[in-house]
């Protein structure tokens, strides 16, 4: 018999890497060469992705000094004819018609009129779509900025052009010094005051961003800032891809904010939506030529199962060039630092992840996987590398798809970090059934350390999702009712006490062992007590739950002031010993009987006692090193709230180790519901 043949050696450090992915190299080869492909015709026909990425600089409505006038420009292959109308000519949709040019794109010229742009700054406008015979008043695609009517809700296009450009002071800033590890503040603007109303850009930069940056956080993640005519979709159903919602301020009021947190070395992140769009067709783009497919899939393909909205035909060339122009606009225009994509799963499968449990590699690389999707994402991850080699590009993504996470050229889709929605739905389910005594902390352990080496993950204990009307934050669901009555200072109620002394170990075990960043949603650092509900007809339009009430937290007399400053010692300690860099946490002492976890990770020790009575007087477990260790933190301190039953001072000599075969240990006195970090001295 002839000698069976070996196979070959795998071309790609993703395949190289992991075995597992082997038998599916030529999907990752064919990805990649489809990539390649696709470059190259851009650059063929552009010069660079980044010339490419400039739709959004070519249509929409824009002065051209050199012919002295207004251009309208709108990409409608499948319209009949179009109109701009507007507050400059009484809006009458015959006055100002679009004529066709190439590749469906239309468009009008509006000389200057004695010297003057026809549309004055602060005009609204709109552009008249006429198909199969009607006419449509539709929103401009590329509009900067929409602005709704008080009185009749209607949304319009606003020419913004303001005589002054926004001055920038932020020439020196750069991201790879100002987060070495991401430490994540995640924000809504309209519900980061206290009042009972929509917040401000302005508000936010003035009274939010300083206590993020006290709070040790050096990256703000916002959110609903892209264009949304509902305020209640938390901004995730986006309609005006191009326009930061006016409801919080003007263009240059964001641009203040973005300025004022790179004045604080905190760079800001942009929660972007490019995984669907809102169903709207008077505020956005769904059939915005008649055509039914224009940016968005033609029929039942073209409508998300489970978000009701429209999902972009990412095949397209010119719904491709929309979203990297997208992309480029926010970084160029605003100074983003990165963007936080969400709905990443949705975008990566044909069946959007609705359903599916991902058990075997054959789901992620078989023809449930979208592969225009996938291209697209990996155009995406290199434009915006290329613009800003330091941004941050993180994905929404549960599905776990290997190689997310890596560079394109190992055979990656080139994000930066994943999110670990694993960690936060563990948490919640461990709180809704079962008993602390029995908490499984093996399975806590594999949740926490399980992810891909080498793809880098942002943990975090509780997502906005959970903070939403319906379901319950940590908070609620450790205090329960005593986040009303029990939540003064001295109140020794002993639900109090479990809650405060859980919501601290939880928030500790996550950020040192569940990933390389670790990000919060705002309030939830102090335990805020309420969810978020915005206005809506169920609640008559309150404001009562979209809001953040600061003054809890900045009581001496309420737990929720002990439970903000621990957040603060948590992100100072991640700070100053670099710990999210440091490689994974491993494994020290796993105690069930007890409920005790130790681990290690960038040098220190952290030493958890989950149990809800028995408190260990000479708990002895092993330690990574011989030599003296003391207590860098106790979540028992009285500044914690909590009992102040060790003593900061004592220092733990190792035993064991040296020249003989046992590994070090340590004996130290481990209380009930209580985790120490110790440093060695």
């Amino acid at each position: 018999m002839p000698p069976k043949k070996k196979p070959a050696a795998p071309k790609l450090a993703l395949t190289k890497n992991d075995a597992w992915l082997q038998p599916f190299e030529p999907v990752l080869l064919l990805r990649q060469e489809r990539y390649k492909a696709r470059l190259t015709e851009i650059e063929q026909y552009h010069g660079s992705l980044a010339n490419y990425a400039t739709a959004h600089q070519q249509l929409g409505l824009y002065y051209d000094a050199g012919r002295g006038g207004l251009v309208y420009r709108e990409w409608a292959p499948g319209a009949e004819a179009l109109y701009l109308i507007g507050d400059f000519n009484f809006w009458n949709r015959a006055a100002d018609p679009l004529q066709p040019l190439e590749f469906g794109v239309w468009e009008v010229f509006l000389p200057d009129v004695d010297g003057q742009p026809r549309l004055a700054h602060g005009s609204r406008y709109k552009v008249h779509v006429v198909a199969h015979g009607q006419g449509k008043d539709r929103l401009p695609a590329a509009l900067r900025r929409a602005v709704q009517d008080d009185n009749t809700k209607d949304f319009a296009a606003q020419h913004w052009q303001p005589a002054e450009p926004f001055q920038w002071t932020d020439q020196k800033f750069r991201v790879k010094k100002a987060v070495p590890e991401p430490l994540i503040y995640e924000a809504h603007v309209g519900m980061a005051t206290e009042e009972h109303r929509v917040g401000t850009y302005r508000e936010f930069a003035d009274n939010i961003l300083p206590r993020i940056a006290a709070d040790g956080y050096n990256c703000v993640q916002l959110m609903a800032v892209m264009e949304h005519p509902y305020y209640g979709s938390f901004g995730y159903h986006v309609a005006n891809f191009f326009a930061a919602s006016s409801r919080f301020g003007t263009p240059e009021d964001l641009k203040h904010l973005i300025n004022e947190a790179h004045r604080r070395g905190i760079a800001v992140l942009l929660d972007i939506v490019h995984s669907h769009a809102v169903k709207n067709e008077a505020e956005g783009l769904a059939d915005f030529d008649g055509s039914g497919n224009l940016y968005f899939h033609q029929g039942e393909r073209g409508n998300h199962p489970g978000w009701d909205s429209k999902l972009f035909d990412y095949g397209r060339p010119e719904v491709q060039r929309f979203l990297l122009s997208n992309l480029r606009y926010w970084l160029d225009e605003f100074h983003f630092d990165g963007f936080r994509f969400d709905g990443v799963t949705s975008m990566l499968y044909h069946h959007h992840g609705e359903g599916v449990a991902f058990m075997d590699y054959e789901q992620y690389f078989g023809p449930g996987a979208d592969e225009d999707a996938i291209l697209y994402l990996m155009l995406a991850t290199t434009l915006v590398h290329e613009l800003k080699a330091d941004a941050l590009l993180i994905a929404e993504d549960m599905s776990g798809l290997p190689g997310l996470c890596r560079p394109i050229k190992e055979g990656g889709v080139g994000f930066d970090y994943r999110l670990a929605m694993g960690i936060p739905d563990y948490w919640i389910k461990l709180l809704k059934h079962t008993p602390d005594e029995h908490w499984p902390l093996g399975d806590l352990w594999h949740t926490l350390t399980n992810r891909r080496p080498g793809e880098k993950t942002v943990a975090y204990a509780e997502s906005h999702d959970q903070a939403l009307v319906g379901d319950k934050t940590l908070a609620q669901w450790l205090f329960d009712s005593a986040i009303y009555a029990h939540m003064n200072a001295d109140d020794p109620a002993p639900e109090a006490a479990r809650a405060l002394a859980l919501h601290k170990m939880i928030r500790l075990i996550t950020l040192a062992a569940g990933g390389e960043a670790y990000l919060n949603f705002i309030g939830n650092e102090f335990g805020h007590p309420e969810w978020v509900d915005f206005p809506r007809a169920g609640n008559d339009w309150s404001y009562q739950y979209a809001r953040r009430q600061w003054s809890l937290a900045d009581n001496p007399g309420l737990k929720f002031h002990f439970l903000g400053a621990f957040d603060k010692a948590l992100t100072q300690l991640a700070r100053q010993q670099h710990l999210l860099a440091a490689p994974a946490a491993q494994l020290l002492n796993h105690d069930e009987v007890n409920n005790v976890l130790a681990f290690t990770r960038g040098g220190l020790t952290f030493l958890f006692n989950f149990n809800p009575e028995t408190s260990l007087p000479d708990y002895n477990f092993p330690v990574p090193a011989t030599g003296q260790y003391q207590l860098l933190l106790s979540t028992d301190d009285a500044a914690f709230g909590g009992f102040d039953r060790l003593d900061k001072a004592v220092i733990y000599d190792t035993l064991g180790g040296g020249g003989t075969v046992e590994a070090p240990r340590l004996s130290v006195y481990l209380p009930n519901r209580t985790a120490l970090v110790l440093t060695t001295v």
